[in-house]
């Protein structure tokens, strides 16, 4: 299974990144519904891709502490 995060979009594509920071690119009508820049997505070896709404929210929730962190100094 492969582990990839949204990094943004460019045109008809999502450009996503793995933990080795290399990058992909993901025909936005592929993509689950909702699935915007942050998410995380996951690709069985059938090519199913999901959203892991677990460590999507985990995510959004640590970059957020950072802002608030950077925001208070």
């Amino acid at each position: 299974m492969r582990i990839l995060v949204i990094d943004r979009f460019e045109g008809t594509y999502a450009i996503c990144e793995d933990k080795d920071q290399k990058f992909f690119a993901i025909e936005t009508n592929e993509l689950p519904a909702g699935a915007t820049e942050g998410t995380v997505l996951e690709i069985d070896d059938e090519g199913v891709i999901r959203v892991n709404e677990e460590k999507t929210a985990a995510r959004r929730s640590k970059i957020k502490k950072l802002q608030d962190k950077l925001w208070k100094e």
